[in-house]
């Protein structure tokens, strides 16, 4: 019986070396540490005349909150204090966390910056972001010749 031996080729050895890479990165970073979610987690809903967020923002006053629109883009910022603990009491598990965040969404037009209007309840921020006029959709109609 005849055997062959192929040298394996650069592109075979930089396959081989991608696999590995992936194996010893997916072990020390596991899944759940990976893709954190964005805080706030926000809904928007939008149509031709105005675009409505909602952004939970759970243990955190309305006076710690900040909102910007520039432009086309919506900044939401504040921070979350972290709760105080009993005396001798230490954390069995903690998931929910604390400090600054801030969160920048582009919006799907320019809005009106003087008639946004922001209310909060119960840990969710609404926002209502009316658009600019100008740049409403106007609807054109067909005359028959």
């Amino acid at each position: 019986m005849y055997w062959r031996y192929r040298t394996p080729s650069i592109w075979q050895d930089m396959n081989r070396l991608q696999r590995e890479m992936n194996r010893l990165l997916r072990d020390y970073y596991p899944r759940r540490w990976r893709n954190a979610p964005s805080f706030p987690a926000v809904n928007i809903w939008a149509n031709e005349e105005s675009a409505l967020i909602t952004a939970e923002v759970p243990g955190v006053n309305a006076d710690d909150i900040d909102i910007n629109v520039v432009g086309e883009t919506l900044t939401l910022s504040g921070s979350c204090k972290a709760e105080e603990l009993p005396e001798n009491a230490v954390y069995h598990r903690r998931e929910r966390g604390y400090g600054r965040f801030t969160r920048s969404l582009q919006l799907p037009y320019s809005v009106d910056v003087n008639k946004v209007e922001a209310t909060f309840k119960n840990g969710v921020l609404s926002i209502y972001l009316p658009r600019v006029g100008e740049e409403k959709p106007k609807k054109i109609i067909v005359k028959s010749a």
